[in-house]
């Protein structure tokens, strides 16, 4: 991992010269709890300007760096890092919590998160994800192997915008799915529909154990909890 981040470093120095800012790690890799087989290196560069003659210059080293089973490093100028914190609070919440500079300024240091749009986000982010995942099962609810694919699918997803939903109340939440599921209950939610979908998605539990219909009634409950939880914060 070290070895890949500072090649990732060297060729983003040598392709951008003095217009590198930052190269930031975030996400479990900063923090130590990367696995190599199922964790993303989570890079963000920042420029001086993010231009077309950037992007070009950058193009090489991103079609590498996705290769390598990474996703494409966020590329934001220095000004668009200082002014999109009410656009994007959870994605700039998670650098802020999770990172460590690879190289130059630490550029999310000093970043002030305004609680009213980070709530908003949130909530957000979890009615779209509800009304998607209500969207689907509309059309495969009588198929039980798909109905219980599409909850497996989308409880990760869930559950870091719970994390989210925990953390805007004020309320502690660890990073682990199930460590999260369990911190729900502060809020009134069951956390058995998720461990169980998660018991699925590890292997632990068969499909042929589960009822996906009654699973499925709870897990749309239990989420629907959460956007209510978020709902009644203070705008």
């Amino acid at each position: 991992m070290e070895q890949k981040l500072q090649e990732l470093v060297d060729r983003l120095r040598k392709a951008e010269r003095d217009r590198l800012v930052s190269v930031i790690l975030y996400g479990s890799a900063a923090s130590g709890n990367h696995h190599g087989e199922f964790s993303d290196l989570n890079v963000l560069c920042v420029l001086t300007r993010v231009t077309p003659a950037e992007l070009a210059d950058a193009e090489p080293i991103f079609k590498w760096w996705r290769a390598q089973g990474n996703p494409s490093p966020l590329l934001l100028s220095e000004e668009e890092v200082q002014h999109s914190t009410d656009c994007f609070p959870i994605e700039f919440h998670d650098i802020e919590e999770r990172r460590r500079v690879l190289f130059g300024r630490d550029v999310v240091e000093n970043l002030v998160i305004d609680k009213i749009f980070y709530r908003a986000q949130v909530e957000m982010e979890l009615r779209t994800k509800l009304l998607r995942l209500r969207q689907k099962a509309g059309s495969v609810l009588s198929d039980k192997q798909a109905l219980l694919r599409l909850m497996i699918d989308s409880v990760p997803n869930f559950l870091v915008l719970s994390r989210h939903a925990l953390l805007v109340s004020g309320l502690p939440a660890g990073h682990q799915k199930r460590e999260i599921a369990r911190e729900l209950k502060s809020i009134g939610v069951d956390p058995l529909p998720f461990d169980t979908l998660l018991d699925l998605r590890e292997q632990k539990k068969k499909a042929g154990e589960v009822d996906p219909e009654p699973l499925f009634e709870s897990y749309l409950r239990q989420i629907e909890t959460v956007v209510a939880h978020v709902d009644r914060l203070e705008k």
